[in-house]
């Protein structure tokens, strides 16, 4: 379940925690690590850019602006929390577990189907 991976605020803010691998080749989603959605982001983490890669794909996946999104812990650790400002709950959670799927190689291509077993 994915919804381990994040809280919902009393004003309706969803907290989504990560675990960040600055300085990787590409930004992408690459599994879970503990309560803590792994990522990996090519920004260095220098002068916050590793923390505005963070933001933007958190933006990404909760399908928001980048401005409903802020860092609110572990500015200088992998361990970070983002608060996102007006994302829906539900869509999130569907947005995470494609996301989830895809990097743990459970995904099945976009549109396919299934093949039936053939004839023994």
């Amino acid at each position: 379940m994915v919804t381990e991976l994040f809280d919902v605020s009393a004003d309706g803010d969803v907290v989504l925690r990560l675990h960040v691998q600055p300085g990787a080749g590409r930004t992408a989603v690459v599994g879970r690590h503990g309560d803590a959605l792994k990522v990996r982001v090519a920004a260095p983490p220098e002068r916050g850019r590793a923390n505005e890669a963070c933001a933007a794909l958190v933006a990404e996946l909760a399908g928001v602006a980048s401005s409903a999104v802020e860092l609110t812990g572990g500015q200088t650790s992998r361990s970070k929390r983002f608060a996102v400002k007006g994302a829906d709950v539900e869509a999130l959670e569907h947005r995470l577990e494609l996301a989830l799927e895809e990097a743990t190689g459970n995904a099945r291509g976009r549109g396919s189907v299934p093949k039936a077993p053939g004839p023994r």
